[in-house]
């Protein structure tokens, strides 16, 4: 596993177009690689701004968006189209913007889907589904970037302090419930799936986050600080601005 390293910028607009930037880069060098690319989104305000920045970006067109896979690391659980789903949210700031195959684009299911208001039976089904896309041995495929955000209390994903899904071991996707957020019944990746990926980008702002960055870097135990246990097997990046690394040494 990478050692986390962290990287300051300015504010949270510059935050935004620099991660833009480095997914272009990230996908079109995993492309001139191996042909094709992985990646894993998520929401909140700078996981879907650096989204917006992509699109805006002089080098969108330097990517075969045809040639990525899009998974995302967690969903709220609402119906197909809410405008408070990652994946609503996802698609109006870059997916629909670009020339994806509709059959590599992999959201987790709806409240209004196929498995309904069960929101354990869509978090297996995605964990099936990531079985089935992974290298033989494996439980996940290949994801070459995993971006994350980092809540004011230290969650990531939609794993929370001190719940059994920050614990998790051996699933790679839970359905997660009585969330102290709303909307209170997600479905979220688990740190040994976040923990496969390449590279696992934690991308956060503002004073509000300087203690559980700060508590993250520092050593704390997952079970109190769930960043703290992203952690991507070749590089672990910590995208901030000057407000959320304020407690840095």
């Amino acid at each position: 596993m990478s050692r986390p390293e962290a990287l300051v910028h300015s504010g949270g607009d510059v935050l935004a177009a620099a991660v833009a930037a480095r997914l272009i880069t990230a996908i079109t060098d995993a492309q001139a690689a191996r042909g094709s690319a992985s990646v894993v989104l998520t929401g909140g305000r700078t996981g879907i701004g650096v989204l917006e920045q992509a699109r805006l970006s002089p080098a969108l067109g330097a990517v075969d968006w045809s040639a990525v896979d899009v998974f995302w690391g967690d969903e709220r659980f609402l119906p197909d189209g809410d405008g408070e789903r990652n994946e609503t949210q996802a698609r109006q700031a870059l997916l629909d913007h670009v020339d994806l195959d509709p059959a590599r684009v992999h959201p987790m299911a709806p409240s209004d889907g196929e498995f309904g208001p069960d929101a354990d039976a869509a978090a297996a089904h995605y964990a099936e589904l990531l079985a089935r896309l992974a290298p033989e041995g494996a439980a996940v495929p290949r994801f070459d970037v995993l971006m994350l955000g980092v809540g004011e209390e230290g969650h990531t994903a939609s794993l929370f302090p001190d719940t059994p899904y920050v614990r998790e071991e051996s699933r790679t996707v839970v359905g997660v419930h009585d969330c102290p957020k709303p909307p209170p019944t997600r479905i979220s990746l688990t740190l040994p799936a976040i923990g496969a990926a390449s590279e696992v980008w934690l991308m956060t702002t503002g004073k509000a986050k300087a203690e559980p960055v700060a508590s993250a870097l520092g050593g704390a135990k997952p079970v109190d600080i769930p960043a703290a246990g992203a952690v991507g097997r070749d590089r672990t990046l910590w995208l901030l601005d000057t407000d959320a690394a304020a407690l840095l040494g």
